[in-house]
């Protein structure tokens, strides 16, 4: 495995695969990897010739209240994970290498980030756009990998490709659960006993809410109204928001049709835990 720390260094190595016809698969993250960023590593070496993973944590998209000296980091680790799941190169760059100077250019996400996570997080997307506006024109990947359990993310990155017409292709990969149905989360672990009994009813309510919509049931506000139901009877967990919308616009449906997610937040004591599903309705 070859890790790259530097910018020039990358665009060396990226162009000599390129001119080698190359397939080039990338996994862009903020390192700390769980089983999460493992699945999205084997899709990766499943389906590209060489495959890329960054390791970056990004300053533009933590805002005032986020604490970003706070976010674990363990390269040590993230290396050796990187090394069993076969990865060709590393791109770990220090924040001085990926933001030498001041931008001079700024990039604004109009749509997809007012609803969900997005509501309290005012920029966060605008920075997750910029920093992979740089990424993927230092990877040349062809194909990106995101997973589907941070859906409006990849929303958010679906319509950057589409607008700029980034010449790639981006898999969402389906969320990583533990055999009880919950999200895999390095959040888990702050879940007390009886929360960690409780969680699973998340994904529960989700599927609930689905099945409501595979029997008939075409209001947004009813199938929200019983997946919240759900979360109150069964769990101590604090309900952030529970939203049922068009997918990737992220739009609100007066009707469920078409393709839409289900998704949801929900606050225990310690840590706050997402979750969705995305379907199709003809």
């Amino acid at each position: 495995m070859n890790v790259i720390t530097s910018i020039i260094d990358l665009q060396k190595t990226i162009r000599r695969l390129k001119n080698n016809q190359k397939m080039i698969g990338f996994v862009p993250t903020m390192g700390y990897l769980h089983e999460g960023h493992r699945a999205l590593l084997k899709r990766a070496r499943k389906e590209t010739d060489i495959v890329v993973l960054s390791i970056f944590v990004n300053p533009l998209q933590f805002g005032a209240n986020e604490d970003l000296d706070q976010y674990p980091r363990d390269f040590d680790r993230d290396h050796k994970i990187a090394e069993t799941e076969g990865v060709d190169i590393l791109f770990y760059p220090s924040v001085e290498e990926m933001y030498p100077n001041e931008l001079s250019v700024s990039i604004k996400v109009t749509k997809r980030t007012d609803v969900l996570c997005g509501m309290n997080r005012p920029g966060h997307f605008d920075g997750v756009a910029t920093v992979l506006t740089k990424l993927f024109h230092l990877v040349q990947p062809d194909q990106a990998y995101f997973g589907k359990k941070d859906a409006q993310q990849v929303a958010v990155v679906d319509g950057l490709v589409k607008d700029f017409n980034f010449p790639l292709e981006i898999i969402s990969v389906d969320t990583v659960r533990e055999e009880d149905g919950l999200a895999k989360s390095s959040r888990n672990v702050y879940l007390t006993e009886q929360e960690r009994l409780e969680a699973p009813i998340l994904y529960k309510s989700l599927k609930m809410g689905l099945e409501m919509v595979q029997s008939g049931e075409t209001s947004p506000e009813r199938i929200i109204s019983s997946i919240e139901n759900i979360i109150h009877t069964e769990t101590t967990g604090e309900i952030d928001y529970v939203s049922l919308l068009s997918y990737p616009e992220l739009e609100e449906l007066e009707t469920v049709k078409g393709n839409y997610i289900i998704a949801l937040a929900v606050k225990f004591s310690k840590a706050r835990l997402i979750d969705n599903i995305i379907e199709t309705r003809e």
